[in-house]
């Protein structure tokens, strides 16, 4: 491996077991570096601290372990078994629910990698060159880990990494046919990774449609930027009496009537396809019960006050318009959006129109997306409960 040095103070970064480096930091020149490229990193007086993946871009390296080890085979199976084994104590990977989430980042100690799975499907998404560049040895762990409990790996990496790297879209390990169903809580599901959203399915809504199901019975619910239909699959077997799933997307609206026809639940469903933010203006209906959850509103900190404008607004017109003591399930994915900065945006929206509400749960990511102490970045899922009256 080659080796960069950090200038001196700057190893504070590592002392808190932070797990990027920032350029900034950086004393040596790294123009002999290939971005992707595992490197050691030495702290001022040259003494060993981290071994990583060296890249492009502001955050230099990504840290993969502060032991002077081997990035071999035996360090990918290890570090992908305690992964795995942290979802099977979850309870999941069973024939009830088989959609999880198997690696989350730097929760995981896997810095730029996701890999979600589904019934025998996984789905690996780099999110930095030198993830991309081990995936063939990544997938090839998995295969040992799991074993006949793996059918195929899909590398789905294009959309995630820069374009001059040509990434390509494609079976690792295996083949499978799409859409393909897996079951969560025992519901099933359609998945289709290829031309889905993300990695096929929004895994990390897995609780809070837990939740919601306590809310329905009897209820008229709006499920808003529903791509295939979560939330009302929840709703509707919880003994909704009617649920309206919306979404901008056809292809959504596609796999929202997969799911609905897979539960049989088509008599007290209607898909409408809109713009969900300007649908929200005017409701025709009068909702029980509001899913809010929009795609991430603000991606970097310069975008981080128009982001929260728009939850302000999107938040005050379910406020305005739901029935007296209603309940509205409000999300934001925007990482750069703190809980307490989301809540702020909620209030807000409360004052804008005159009404009570009572705050009756906050809502974050599950625990097959973990947080790393050393990384509080990686809680980017957070959501509330309010009733409005």
């Amino acid at each position: 491996m080659k080796t960069v040095q950090l200038l001196k103070g700057k190893e504070a970064f590592l002392e808190r077991r932070h797990p990027w480096i920032f350029s900034g930091a950086i004393k040596t020149a790294t123009k002999e570096i290939e971005d992707g490229e595992i490197i050691k990193v030495n702290d001022y007086r040259d003494n060993f601290c981290a071994a990583g993946f060296f890249q492009a871009g502001s955050i230099a390296v990504r840290i993969l372990t502060f032991k002077d080890e081997d990035i071999n085979d035996g360090f990918w199976e290890n570090r992908l078994e305690k992964a795995i084994s942290l979802r099977k104590n979850l309870g999941l990977m069973n024939e009830n629910t088989n959609i999880c989430r198997l690696v989350h980042g730097e929760g995981d100690l896997l810095s730029g990698l996701i890999i979600d799975f589904y019934n025998g499907i996984a789905i690996l998404q780099a999110h930095a060159v030198g993830m991309y560049l081990q995936r063939e040895n990544i997938a090839k762990a998995l295969k040992h880990i799991l074993k006949r409990d793996l059918k195929a790996v899909y590398c789905k990496s294009s959309a995630t990494l820069p374009e001059r790297l040509n990434a390509v879209d494609d079976y690792l390990i295996g083949n499978a046919e799409t859409p393909h169903i897996a079951f969560e809580d025992s519901k099933p599901f359609s998945i289709d990774w290829i031309t889905g959203q993300k990695t096929g399915f929004f895994i990390d809504q897995r609780e809070n449609r837990k939740k919601l199901a306590q809310y329905c019975r009897g209820k008229k619910v709006l499920n808003t930027f529903c791509y295939s239909g979560g939330f009302s699959i929840y709703a509707l077997q919880a003994g909704a009496d009617l649920v309206h799933s919306l979404d901008s997307s056809s292809k959504a609206m596609e796999l929202v009537e997969i799911n609905i026809a897979l539960g049989d639940y088509a008599k007290k469903h209607k898909s409408i396809q809109a713009d969900a933010v300007k649908y929200m203006n005017n409701l025709e209906e009068d909702y029980d019960v509001i899913i809010l959850d929009p795609p991430a509103f603000a991606k970097h900190k310069n975008k981080r006050h128009q982001a929260i404008k728009a939850y302000t607004r999107l938040n005050a017109n379910a406020i305005r318009q739901i029935k007296p003591g209603g309940i509205i399930f409000t999300f934001s994915c925007s990482q750069v959006v703190e809980p307490l900065l989301f809540q702020k945006a909620v209030v807000a929206a409360a004052i804008q129109c005159g009404r009570d509400v009572k705050i009756l749960e906050q809502l974050h990511q599950p625990a097959d997306h973990p947080i790393s102490a050393f990384h509080p970045e990686g809680e980017y899922l957070k959501g509330l409960i309010i009733q409005v009256d």
